[in-house]
């Protein structure tokens, strides 16, 4: 039977619930199949992510070092000068990342604020790469803006199932999240959105989450899975870990059914080993975030990324080598605030959720 199909808006719970009970060999040979229906099964997009303003969010995301309210020892940073920006995005793209994404810890930004960011959209943009920010919730007329800046994408993660969400999240709500991803397309812009797991939640729990996002009126051009960052301070901090082929299951799930979104190994790959890496990519992963930092954790470096796609014959999507690889390697070079991709700070290495 052919993979090639019409994406699907109208999943049901029980169809959810069905993937993820396939046996592991079976989810991953169907995942596969998908993937290589719509993309290069050996090309990954690659991302950095960068921090432009860390810390003292108001919000109480349990997930969160950038929070005001948990004792993390985080140092709060103020919004990043232009030409700071500029610089690290001229790194990221000499490194081989094709897109920028800035993330600024707010539970929503002032429109003067916004206008800092719109000059840095637009520095950004004019040195040719794709551009992504991540500033909490908008408002119609603050999404119109930065699509007017130029903004291809903007990453706002819906975290959980709506049934998991108040556990996680209190000042504010799983509609809002929706609210600011209906402005955001409304506005004419791609969407970034996806999840965190390992949160404490259920089967159940991680299987609505893909099925809300399935089930928006368009699929996000761009699905980040994170895996929880546990960060000392944070309520999280201790929660149990989850069974790695688990996460493998919600990579190869959300490729199922979002068969043409990229789909981003994102927080969480410091501690994951090589070989639970490549799973994912097989299960249908084909972006990830590149550098030595996500918001406020660490993310694997650039060599060592370089080191996995050689081995693996993975190449950076959109073109022959990325920068700064050798050609016998063959290799390289996508948020939301947070460990998670909602809050973050500075130079992006590693510990986004987005």
């Amino acid at each position: 039977m052919s993979e090639v199909q019409a994406p699907r808006h109208d999943w049901r719970s029980e169809e959810v619930q069905a993937l993820f009970a396939l046996p592991f060999n079976d989810l991953l040979f169907r995942a596969q199949s998908v993937h290589r229906a719509h993309f290069d099964p050996n090309a990954v997009q690659l991302s950095t992510l960068l921090s432009i303003k860390t810390g003292a969010c108001p919000e109480d995301c349990a997930y969160c070092p950038q929070s005001v309210r948990f004792e993390t020892g985080l140092k709060a940073e103020p919004l990043m000068p232009l030409q700071d920006v500029v610089r690290a995005a001229q790194e990221a793209k000499d490194n081989g990342a094709t897109r920028f994404c800035m993330g600024a810890a707010w539970r929503s930004p002032k429109d003067r604020d916004l206008a800092k960011v719109e000059e840095m959209v637009r520095e950004v943009k004019a040195m040719g790469l794709e551009t992504c920010v991540t500033l909490g919730m908008l408002k119609q007329h603050q999404a119109q803006r930065l699509a007017d800046a130029g903004l291809d994408y903007y990453n706002h993660n819906i975290d959980t199932s709506p049934e998991h969400y108040s556990e996680i999240i209190t000042t504010r709500t799983f509609e809002d999240r929706l609210e600011t991803l209906a402005n955001v397309r409304e506005a004419g812009m791609k969407v970034c959105c996806g999840g965190i797991v390992g949160m404490g939640e259920s089967p159940t729990d991680r299987a609505e989450m893909l099925r809300v996002l399935a089930n928006l009126p368009q699929h996000p051009e761009s699905v980040p899975i994170n895996e929880l960052v546990q960060v000392p301070g944070t309520p999280l901090d201790g929660a149990a870990p989850l069974d790695p082929f688990e996460f493998v299951r919600t990579i190869a799930v959300a490729r199922v059914m979002m068969p043409m979104a990229h789909v981003r190994l994102s927080a969480g790959r410091t501690q994951m080993n090589d070989e639970l890496q490549a799973l994912c990519f097989f299960a249908g992963a084909n972006s990830i975030f590149y550098g030595e930092r996500l918001l406020t954790t660490s993310n694997p470096q650039n060599e060592k990324d370089r080191q996995l796609f050689q081995r693996l014959g993975i190449k950076p999507e959109g073109q022959g080598v990325a920068a700064g690889v050798k050609a016998e390697a063959g290799v390289c070079a996508d948020h939301h605030h947070c460990g998670a991709a909602d809050h973050i700070p500075a130079v992006a290495p590693a510990s986004a959720t987005a």
